[in-house]
């Protein structure tokens, strides 16, 4: 049986009814089933420690059978397959980890350690295998951190049941699992009593993403069901406000320290209840009304499910969780340093730094680049705009840690989303106003970084709310990631 492992992420693409031998190998692929192997992820900033926790056997292969082999380049890791016996790569996924946004931040650079439990999923395979996980560097080149041999046939592969109270919901199914997309949405914080407004708010979210472009143009290569395992309590944490639930998926604000970053950290539990449906992408639906959530490449994303924001929320994290798609909002607060170090060409779709004056979407340039677009106006209005939010949230966070009256919360409350919605109104009628709407070129900020790094677009699903359009950058790199799952 493997002892340790150092991998991340659920990775999804392929599945099959057959066994199908590797390339230029004895070992062959039995789509049937997957190969699940857990692992704990732990370090600061510089380290790798990864030790096993479980290795399963679990449903059919959710993904397409043939071209095993990442073409995409995304990720700051990468996972491959090799035929134990004559090395041959079998199968590689890049993806991102909450462990790998852990250790830019300010402890973790400090050499504060935090440990991390994560997921790594392949076809099953049926001789012996080694796993390897590389990671890339500053100079974006990968390097490998560990390999451990895995034997299929090892009794201490879990082969365990599922839950008997997991409630299913099919939204869309656009076709057999190996041509499509195949979505997950699960929830967090539903009760047994939630089960039809569950099924209610998966159908919407659904209706969301499969209306907005690129995906509107290829339903049929995209499927979403919803996933439930009933939650003791409604709603989940939120630490800042002093409020705390028993929820099944462990959901939280405050994650990494960033008062709207909304995720888990029981992988375990995401991955047991998620393997009651085929998944190639996985979000988390959280039964609550705050704005807030995340999104890692292929990991998973979550939103809530009634903020006024949350369609946009839910579209926006599935472009990081699914497409490896960078955030292009560069002056709200977040608690990485240096997530996209000078020199460095970022590897996702929609941001640069423009190496040799020219971005990577330099064929779909239609201005002059970099391109002028009022930027310090922009920023002005958003510093004023940050610095009223913060008062807002530590008011309402005040409030609730305090045990005020529940209507001067709601007050509160209300005022905190009618200054968002008022922001972003003002900012799209800016937008709209400005000489470089609507061109292609170089906007100047972007991922994280006010200056250095630019965006395609002057706005964008990816860059301030609202249910919007993707950028020519971003559909660029939605429908290669589609092509490579489902072509």
């Amino acid at each position: 049986m493997v002892t340790r492992l150092l991998v991340a992420v659920a990775i999804v693409v392929a599945v099959s009814s057959a066994c199908v031998s590797g390339p230029a190998s004895g070992t062959a692929f039995d789509f049937d089933a997957t190969l699940r192997i857990d692992y704990h992820h732990t370090g600061a900033a510089g380290e790798e420690i990864v030790a096993l926790d479980r290795v399963y056997r679990e449903g059919s292969w959710p993904g397409p059978r043939a071209d095993l082999i990442d073409g995409l380049d995304l990720g700051r890791y990468r996972a491959r397959l090799l035929d134990a016996a004559s090395g041959a790569e079998l199968y590689t996924r890049g993806f991102d980890s909450y462990y790998g946004e852990w250790k830019t931040t300010a402890p973790a650079a400090a050499g504060v350690r935090r440990t991390y439990h994560e997921t790594v999923r392949t076809p099953f395979p049926t001789d012996l295998v080694t796993f390897v996980l590389e990671m890339r560097g500053d100079d974006g080149v990968f390097s490998e951190v560990f390999r451990q041999t895995i034997d299929p046939a090892d009794p201490e592969v879990r082969e365990d049941p599922i839950d008997d109270d997991i409630v299913v919901v099919e939204a869309h199914v656009g076709g057999d699992p190996a041509a499509c997309v195949d979505v997950v949405i699960l929830g967090d914080g539903y009760t047994a009593a939630d089960t039809d407004k569950f099924a209610a708010d998966v159908r919407r979210f659904a209706a969301a993403l499969l209306g907005q472009e690129p995906f509107a143009s290829m339903t049929d290569r995209m499927s979403v069901r919803g996933v439930l395992k009933p939650s003791q309590q409604r709603g989940c944490d939120e630490p800042t406000r002093g409020v705390h639930r028993n929820t099944a998926l462990g959901c939280t604000f405050n994650s990494l320290g960033s008062s709207r970053y909304l995720l888990t950290e029981d992988n375990r539990s995401i991955r047991d209840v998620a393997r009651a449906a085929p998944y190639d992408v996985l979000s988390v639906m959280v039964n609550h009304e705050r704005y807030g959530g995340g999104g890692i490449y292929n990991l998973f994303n979550t939103f809530t499910s009634d903020n006024q924001w949350s369609e946009y929320v839910f579209v926006h994290e599935f472009g990081h969780g699914f497409s490896g798609l960078a955030d292009e909002y560069y002056s709200s607060s977040t608690s990485y340093t240096d997530f996209y170090p000078e020199g460095y060409e970022p590897a996702e779709r929609n941001i640069t730094r423009l190496p040799g004056g020219a971005p990577k979407w330099a064929d779909l340039v239609d201005t002059d680049v970099p391109t002028a677009w009022n930027k310090a106006e922009y920023d002005a209005m958003d510093v004023e705009y940050q610095a009223r939010r913060g008062e807002s949230n530590a008011l309402i966070a005040g409030l609730m840690r305090g045990g005020a009256p529940q209507a001067e919360v709601d007050e509160a409350l209300a005022a905190g989303e009618e200054l968002s919605l008022i922001h972003q109104q003002k900012l799209d009628a800016w937008f709209a106003a400005n000489s470089a709407f609507g061109k292609v070129g170089a906007f100047e900020g972007a991922g994280y970084c006010t200056s250095g790094v630019y965006r395609a677009e002057i706005d964008c699903i990816m860059f301030t709310k609202g249910l919007k359009r993707f950028c020519a950058a971003c559909s660029r790199g939605v429908l290669e990631v589609v092509g490579e799952m489902t072509d």
